[in-house]
């Protein structure tokens, strides 16, 4: 039975239905039906930290979504689960992926400065600042592109730009 038929709660019992009636309504060729149907029921996989499942039906998804700028959200899921599960350069190649696709992606941007602040953080527990900060420079090139995308979102991210003097570098 397709996850979506097996929703157990009332978001996802509600964003099923929606999503049933758009694909009802909006015309679309078959196989874009079926690559959103995989799409959704890799969101509901992911949000149920489902991840394998999620990834196979976005991996379904990616063969039959044609449209870039579909597939630049679907990679950028794949993304998500890859960073959920701890494996970051393959989430930074799947955020570069959708980048490619989608330049106006703030949330892969976000992610990917993220990332590398995070590696940053490692860094500095390593004893390596000179590492730490060439992260950092790349964490704050990321989030200052997510930032102009998307002026008032990541305000923790324009308050870490602040007060490490890197905003408007």
């Amino acid at each position: 039975m397709p996850r979506s038929q097996r929703n157990d709660n009332f978001i996802d019992k509600t964003f099923t239905i929606v999503a049933d009636i758009l694909l009802r309504i909006i015309p679309m060729a078959p196989g874009e039906k079926e690559a959103f149907t995989y799409y959704r029921d890799g969101m509901s996989a992911q949000s149920e930290g489902e991840y394998a499942e999620a990834l196979q039906n976005y991996y379904e998804a990616m063969r039959l979504e044609t449209d870039p700028y579909d597939r630049s959200y679907i990679l950028y899921n794949i993304g998500l689960v890859h960073t959920s599960n701890g494996e970051h350069t393959k989430a930074l190649e799947y955020y570069f992926q959708a980048l490619e696709r989608n330049p106006s992606l703030p949330q892969a941007l976000n992610n990917t400065a993220l990332i590398c602040h995070y590696r940053g953080e490692q860094a500095i527990r390593q004893g390596d600042p000179e590492t730490a900060e060439a992260w950092f420079d790349q964490a704050a090139e990321y989030w200052e592109q997510a930032i102009a995308l998307a002026p008032g979102n990541y305000i923790e991210a324009q308050n870490w730009l602040k007060i490490t003097g890197r905003l408007g570098e």
